[in-house]
């Protein structure tokens, strides 16, 4: 839920802001790329906080989920992945023309990232099928909150997943940075 809803928000927002003109006229002006990307980056990752703090107490209370390990290590692999949601939201509103497309995105996006995240085993199925799963950023985080929660591992002995992710969210930056020159006209 975290990452659908993060990737939906922040694509559609900064489509939005591509549509009507306002990235335009910030392009326009002499600020860096980068600076316009960690700006967006900022102002929705403060908001990706929120949800999903919010989405996460309300999926454990709500759903009586037992929690093993700690919650705030759960909070902090979910913000991690937000992050990554953001950046990859943020990226793909720079290929999209309309909100439709951007809605568009989702099951080339969203959809598969949940089936080779682990909520389908992974065990009985082909090689190649599993070596997918390696590429995609939902997985790292399943498998990092399911050691939380079924385990109750420490959030310091995944530091491979959370490397991975940091992985995820420095690359997609970086093509996001990257990505905004296709937009600047001065």
């Amino acid at each position: 839920f975290v990452f659908f809803f993060v990737f939906l928000i922040s694509g559609m927002a900064l489509l939005k802001e591509r549509t009507t003109g306002t990235l335009d006229r910030l392009l326009a002006t002499p600020v860096k790329r980068s600076s316009i990307v960690f700006g967006y980056m900022l102002s929705y990752g403060i908001l990706a906080i929120l949800q999903t703090v919010l989405i996460v107490l309300v999926t454990v209370w709500l759903l009586g989920i037992e929690v093993v390990g700690s919650l705030v290590s759960v909070v902090l692999i979910n913000l991690l992945l937000a992050l990554v949601a953001l950046a990859f939201g943020i990226l793909l509103s720079t290929f999209a023309n309309s909100e439709f497309q951007m809605m568009q995105f989702i099951p080339l996006v969203v959809v598969p990232q949940v089936f080779f995240s682990g909520i389908i085993p992974l065990d009985s199925m082909a090689d190649w099928v599993k070596d997918i799963s390696y590429m995609i950023p939902l997985k790292y985080s399943g498998d990092a909150v399911n050691e939380i929660i079924m385990r109750g591992t420490s959030i310091f002995s995944l530091g491979g997943d959370m490397a991975v992710l940091l992985g995820f969210l420095i690359v997609l930056t970086v093509l996001n940075i990257v990505g905004l020159r296709r937009y600047r006209k001065v």
